[in-house]
C-alpha cells in the first residue's frame, strides 16, 4: 500500500478490533470492578463480522484515493488467544486526472467559478483522482456561492461526472451546475431589515420590553431592559443593502459572543420579503448572561519545610451602562509559612502578599480620536484598571504599590493580537524594618536597601504583541510568538530636565519630593508546537528577557526584576529561589544567618533571563474517574543574571562565555487531568544541574541520586553553609492549565 495512505487506512479498522492502550486496558483492570466503573477500556474481543466490515471500509477508502481497482484481502493469526490481524492490499494502478471540464447553465456564476478556481480547487489535470478532493472542490465551491449573495443555494447543484479509460488509468471528469428548477439564473439576495430580540437570563420573553426602531434597518427589542442598542449593532456586519455574505453572519455570531455578556447568540435567522426583490429579513434571538457572578479561586504549597496557601475571589458585573463594559473587582491573598524544618527558630508566617484591583474594560476603542471600528477578527478592548498590592516579608521589609492604567487591546487577523497600555502611572514605597535596615548597612548590602526601601514612582508604556495564541489548545502544528516592550519614566525626564527639579541625596533628580523610575524592559516568549499524530505534542519554548534602567535609575525598580523558578518556569526550583547565575547564598553570607534569613525570596533576581524548555505530551487513558488522563516528559533550563558585577550577588553577573556554565537544568514528568472546561496539572521535578556549585559538582542528581530520597553527606554539608536549609532535588508543582 502506498505509505501515503498506509497509516490513514489502518483507521478504518473498526474500533472494537483496534488493539487496546496498554495504560487504558491497564486501568480498567485496576479500577473497573466487575464493568461497574467506566475507567480505562475493557479488552477488545475478535469478532469476524468486524473484520470483514473493517477489510470492506479499507478497501472503499483506498478506492477513494485513486487506486480504482484496489482489493484488499484480511487473514487472523491467533496465539495464546490473541489475535493478530493482516490486511493485504494489491492496491492496482493509479487513476490520474486527464482532462477538467464543466458546464454552468448561469453565466454569471461561469464567471465567478473561473475567476476564483484557482484559489480553491484541489483537482488539477495530471493530478491524483481522489474522491475526497472532488467533494472538497463541491464544498468549496458552494461556500464562494454563500459568500457572494447566493444565499439559497445548495450543494446539490453541483454534480461530477466520470469518464474513465481503465486499461489507461486516467478519468476525465466534468463537473455541471444547474440552474434552480423553472429559473434561467441563480438569484443573488441583498439585506433588508434586522429584529434584535434579547430576552430574560432565563431565556423567557415575558413582560413589558424596551422597543426602539433604531434606523431604517434595526428594530432593537430587550426584555432585560439591561443593553443598549449599539452595544449589539455595532457588531451586525450585514448592513442593509449589502450582498448576503454567510461569512459575515459567522462573524456576527462569534462577535457577539466575544462580548462575553451573552448566554446563547445563534446564527441570524433569515426570511425573504413577499416581493420578488431578493431582498432578506433577519432576526437575531439572545439570551444574556446573569448580570453578576462571583468566581473564588484557591491553591497549596509544600515544600522543604515550608507551606503557604493561596486564595483569591473575582466579582464580576457583565454590563455596567448597558454597554457591556465589564467591572471586575479582584483581591488576592497569599501567605507562606515556615516550620522551622529549614531555618530552626523561624517558624510562623514569613511572606505575606495581597492584592486588590478593579479593572472596567469596554468592548470597543474609547480614544479622543475618530477610529474606525475594528472587529472583524476580535473585539477590541479598552480597559481602566486601578491594582493594590502589599508585600510582607517578616524581619525585612513591607512594600506597597498602587498602579493605574489604561489598555487597548485589538485583532489586526484571527491570529494576531496587539496590547498597548497608553498611560501607565505606578507608585512604589518600601518600609524596612529598622534591624534589617541596620542589620544589611553594616554588612555593606545598601544595594539591597536602595532596592526595597524607596519611595519611587514612573509613568510608561508598554506594548505586546502576540501571534497564534488562538492556536494553543490544539494539536496542530504551529508557532506561538509574544513580545513584550515595557519603557517608562522618559516623560517624567524631560519634565524634571525642562524645570530643573531638585536632586535627592543620591543625585537623583526628583519630582514632588519623590525620585522617579526610568527604564527599558523587553521579553519574548517563543514556541514551537510539533504534532506527533493522535493526541502526541512535542514543544519547545524558549523565554528571553532584558531590562536596563538608566537616566535618573541605577537600578531597576524591585517589581520590574526578572526571576525565576515555579510551576510554568523552571519548575524543579520554588519560585525566587535560582540564581543570579552562580550566586551561591552560602558562599556569600557565610556565618551571616540573620541577613541570609531576612533576604530570602529577595536576592535572588535579575536584569537579564533566559529559560528554555522542552516538553513531550501524550494521552494516557480516555477516562480516568471522569477525566482524560494525559502525560508529558519535560527538561527546563535556564537562569537569570544580574546586568552587572555586583558586591551583593557575587558571580551573578551575565556573561556569554559562561552561559552554559551558570544555567541550571531541570527534568520531570507529570500528569494532566483534562476535565474539558480546565485542567489540573501535577508536576514532579528534579534539579539534575544546578549553578551555585563549581565544575562537576553541578550535576546534583548524577553526583548524589543516592540521597534524592534520603539525607547524606552532600545534604548534611549543605545544610550546615545555608544556616539550617534543607536541600530538596524534588519540587511538586500543583497548578491550572498548561505550563505554556
Amino acid at each position: 500500500m502506498d505509505k501515503e495512505f498506509s497509516e490513514a487506512a489502518v483507521n478504518y479498522v473498526d474500533k472494537q478490533q483496534q488493539p487496546n492502550s496498554v495504560v487504558n486496558l491497564q486501568f480498567y483492570y485496576w479500577f473497573s470492578k466487575n464493568g461497574k466503573r467506566k475507567i480505562g477500556e475493557p479488552p477488545s474481543i475478535l469478532d469476524s463480522n468486524l473484520v470483514e466490515f473493517s477489510r470492506f471500509q479499507m478497501e472503499k477508502f483506498i478506492q477513494t484515493k485513486g487506486y480504482l481497482k484496489a482489493k484488499i484481502r484480511d487473514s487472523i493469526v491467533i496465539k495464546k488467544q490473541k489475535a493478530e490481524l493482516v490486511f493485504i492490499t494489491d492496491q492496482g494502478p493509479l487513476f490520474r486526472i486527464r482532462k477538467l471540464g464543466d458546464s454552468i447553465a448561469d453565466p454569471k456564476v461561469r464567471a465567478l467559478f473561473h475567476n476564483t478556481y484557482a484559489t480553491f480547487s484541489h483537482l488539477h489535470p495530471g493530478g491524483r483522482f481522489d474522491l475526497d478532493s472532488v467533494a472538497y472542490n463541491r464544498d468549496a465551491f458552494y461556500q464562494v456561492m454563500k459568500r457572494n449573495g447566493y444565499y439559497d443555494f445548495k450543494r446539490q447543484f453541483i454534480n461530477f461526472e466520470y469518464d474513465s479509460v481503465f486499461n489507461n488509468s486516467v478519468i476525465d471528469l466534468h463537473m455541471v451546475l444547474d440552474n434552480p428548477e423553472n429559473k434561467n439564473a441563480h438569484p443573488v439576495y441583498t439585506i433588508n431589515n434586522t429584529l434584535i430580540t434579547i430576552s430574560n437570563s432565563n431565556g423567557q420573553k415575558t413582560g413589558p420590553a424596551d422597543t426602539l426602531q433604531v434606523d431604517s434597518q434595526f428594530t432593537f427589542v430587550d426584555y432585560s431592559k439591561r443593553f443598549k442598542p449599539h452595544t449589539v449593532t455595532d457588531y451586525i456586519f450585514q448592513k442593509k443593502g449589502d450582498i448576503y455574505d454567510v461569512d459575515m453572519q459567522t462573524i456576527t455570531t462569534s462577535r457577539l459572543s466575544e462580548l462575553n455578556v451573552f448566554r446563547n447568540v445563534p446564527n441570524p435567522t433569515y426570511t425573504k420579503t413577499a416581493d420578488s426583490t431578493n431582498r432578506l429579513n433577519s432576526t437575531i434571538d439572545i439570551v444574556p448572561l446573569r448580570k453578576m457572578s462571583d468566581r473564588v479561586e484557591g491553591e497549596f504549597l509544600f515544600a522543604g519545610g515550608r507551606y503557604g496557601y493561596n486564595i483569591g475571589n473575582t466579582f464580576t458585573n457583565r454590563n455596567i451602562f448597558k454597554e457591556a463594559a465589564i467591572l471586575q473587582l479582584k483581591f488576592n491573598y497569599s501567605v507562606l509559612y515556615s516550620t522551622g524544618g529549614d531555618a530552626p527558630g523561624a517558624s510562623g508566617v514569613t511572606n505575606q502578599d495581597f492584592k486588590i484591583g478593579v479593572s472596567l474594560t469596554y468592548p470597543r476603542i474609547i480614544s479622543p480620536f475618530k477610529l474606525a471600528k475594528p472587529g472583524k477578527y476580535g473585539v477590541p478592548h479598552t480597559t481602566f484598571a486601578s491594582n493594590y498590592s502589599l508585600f510582607f516579608q517578616r524581619d525585612l521589609v513591607t512594600r506597597t504599590s498602587f498602579i493605574n492604567s489604561v489598555t487597548y487591546d485589538f485583532a489586526e487577523t484571527a491570529n494576531k493580537l496587539h496590547s498597548l497600555t497608553a498611560a501607565n502611572f505606578e507608585f512604589s514605597r518600601g518600609s524596612i524594618d529598622p534591624a534589617a535596615r541596620d542589620t544589611l548597612i553594616a554588612r555593606n548590602r545598601y544595594s539591597y536597601v536602595y532596592l526595597i526601601g524607596r519611595t519611587t514612582f514612573t509613568t510608561g508604556s508598554q506594548y505586546t504583541y502576540q501571534v497564534n495564541g488562538n492556536q494553543l489548545n490544539t494539536l496542530s502544528n504551529f508557532t506561538y510568538f509574544r513580545g513584550l516592550l515595557d519603557v517608562g519614566g522618559n516623560l517624567l525626564s524631560l519634565l524634571s530636565n525642562t524645570f530643573n527639579t531638585p536632586r535627592d541625596a543620591q543625585g537623583q533628580r526628583t519630582l514632588f519630593g519623590y525620585t522617579f523610575a526610568q527604564y527599558a524592559k523587553a521579553e519574548i516568549d517563543l514556541r514551537l508546537y510539533k504534532s506527533l499524530g493522535g493526541d502526541k505534542q512535542f514543544i519547545f519554548r524558549i523565554n528571553p528577557g532584558l531590562g536596563i534602567p538608566y537616566g535618573n535609575s541605577r537600578q531597576l525598580i524591585f517589581e520590574k526584576n526578572f526571576y525565576t523558578g515555579g510551576a510554568n518556569d523552571i519548575r524543579a526550583w520554588l519560585p525566587r529561589t535560582l540564581g543570579p547565575g552562580q550566586f551561591n547564598r552560602g558562599d556569600a553570607y557565610g556565618n551571616d544567618n540573620t541577613t541570609r534569613a531576612r533576604l530570602k525570596y529577595i536576592d535572588q533576581f535579575g536584569e537579564v533571563k533566559l529559560v528554555m524548555n522542552a516538553e513531550y505530551r501524550y494521552k494516557l487513558a480516555n477516562n480516568f474517574f471522569g477525566t482524560i488522563l494525559k502525560g508529558a516528559v519535560f527538561v527546563d533550563a535556564g537562569n537569570i543574571w544580574r546586568l552587572h558585577p555586583e558586591v551583593e550577588n557575587p558571580n551573578g553577573e551575565f556573561k556569554f562565555n559562561r552561559i552554559l556554565q551558570s544555567s541550571a537544568i531541570g527534568i520531570g514528568t507529570g500528569l494532566r487531568f483534562d476535565l474539558s472546561f480546565f485542567v489540573f496539572r501535577l508536576d514532579a521535578a528534579f534539579k539534575v544541574k544546578d549553578p551555585q556549585f563549581r565544575g562537576s559538582d553541578q550535576w546534583v542528581l548524577f553526583k548524589h541520586a543516592d540521597e534524592l530520597f534520603k539525607s547524606g553527606t552532600f545534604k548534611e554539608n549543605y545544610q550546615n553553609a545555608n544556616g539550617g536549609e534543607s536541600y530538596n532535588f524534588m519540587q511538586l508543582n500543583f497548578g491550572i492549565g498548561m505550563p505554556f
